[in-house]
């Protein structure tokens, strides 16, 4: 079985599919892995600690698409709306791709790929279970992403994050608020306190208070019902905007006390809900920042643009999209190790094998030999369910 490696062409992306750290996993399994030219260089991988490994390394994209049977990916077309289709001509049926897709949306990219004939997984639907956790690529990249948007917001806030006793007086320590205590939420409370800011974390899910306080934030309680906040396979559901609405008024006394925002909160598939209004921005003290880890889905702040830094009323509000590939290192390696346990779980004595009873396998494809068999694919595109006794 040969796995192929590409280079991403998703703008500023820095990331790779496979670091070499895995591969002797993929030998031992019975794989072999081929690689476009330069497909781990951005991440701080060369060529040459891929060839030490035993991997070859080929002239062309297109030679990869010819010559692997799998196909790993960062962001694969649905993902990668702008370069993505390039790669359509070079699929060929039978081939299988695996990587993020962004299925749920993406719908005509979904449908272009399946006219090649090809099978494909998307790694971001694979279900919140405990067997699929080192599978998590949604983890994984929020882990860097959480820990990174603390970074950016110390970077643009006009002030120090700990306290100091110094002979000039002392600094007080900066106050956080962390909107979502999900993976990048608690990754962004621990790299706060580590950076000794006083913080404070509200989360739709009271279950998380003894993760937050462990962290040493303190918990921001409201009086909301919360019952379906969360489905059954772990993953955020969209809201009524009333219930939004009633959440942006207990929020807006928080907000206003605050040097820095870090907002978390996405719903896979969906527009990311409106959290932090224009009006809350603007009871904020002179050169607080808002960074809205939301922004690739609209933001969870009126006034994001996604991939942009913009001030309004005194606020800097940050944007960012794509942030785990500005760590290409190790959020390559986090993503590596995702997709080769992925993998690894379908392959038995050197083949892969598709089991449709398998939760992970279930859920997590999306097509297969060219038929789009994924229930919330096929719902999201309009299609009738699948017939029983489909691959679905």
């Amino acid at each position: 079985m040969i796995l192929g490696i590409l280079r991403e062409t998703f703008p500023e992306e820095r990331r790779v599919a496979l670091t070499p750290h895995v591969f002797h996993q993929l030998t031992k399994a019975g794989c072999e892995v081929v690689m476009e030219s330069g497909a781990g260089a951005d991440a701080g991988f060369p060529d040459t600690h891929y060839t030490e490994k035993g991997a070859k390394v080929l002239s062309s994209r297109a030679e990869v698409f010819q010559t692997a049977d799998l196909i790993l990916q960062v962001r694969g077309l649905g993902a990668n709306p702008e370069r993505g289709r390039d790669d359509l001509p070079h699929m060929r049926r039978g081939q299988v791709l695996i990587g993020a897709f962004e299925p749920l949306t993406a719908t005509e990219e979904v449908k272009a790929v399946a006219e090649r004939g090809v099978t494909l997984f998307a790694l971001e639907l694979v279900p919140r279970i405990t067997r699929a956790q080192s599978m998590d690529i949604l983890s994984s990249m929020a882990t860097v992403a959480g820990y990174k948007a603390v970074l950016l917001a110390a970077n643009y806030l006009p002030k120090m994050f700990p306290m100091m006793m110094t002979a000039a007086g002392t600094v007080k320590p900066a106050k956080v608020f962390i909107i979502g205590a999900g993976v990048a939420g608690l990754q962004a409370i621990a790299s706060s306190r580590r950076l000794g800011a006083q913080v404070e974390a509200y989360d739709l899910r009271p279950a998380v208070k003894e993760q937050v306080e462990s962290l040493g934030a303190k918990f921001v309680e409201m009086e909301l019902d919360t019952g379906a906040a969360e489905d059954k396979g772990g993953y955020a559901k969209a809201m009524g905007d009333e219930f939004y609405r009633k959440q942006r008024e207990m929020m807006t006394k928080v907000v206003a006390e605050q040097d820095v925002v870090i907002a978390t909160a996405a719903v896979p598939g969906k527009k990311a809900p409106i959290l932090i209004t224009e009006d809350m921005v603007r009871g904020m003290p002179s050169g607080a920042v808002i960074v809205d880890l939301a922004a690739e889905r609209g933001g969870n702040c009126e006034l994001t643009r996604p991939g942009e830094i913009v001030t309004a009323h005194g606020v800097t509000i940050v944007g960012p999209v794509n942030l785990a590939a500005t760590v290409p290192y190790h959020a390559s390696q986090m993503y590596a190790k995702n997709i080769t346990t992925f993998l690894l779980n379908m392959v038995k004595e050197g083949k892969l094998e598709l089991d449709k009873d398998d939760e992970i396998v279930h859920e997590s494809m999306v097509v297969r030999d060219g038929e789009i068999t994924n229930p919330r694919v096929r719902e999201a595109i309009g299609l009738a369910p699948a017939a029983a006794g489909s691959d679905s």
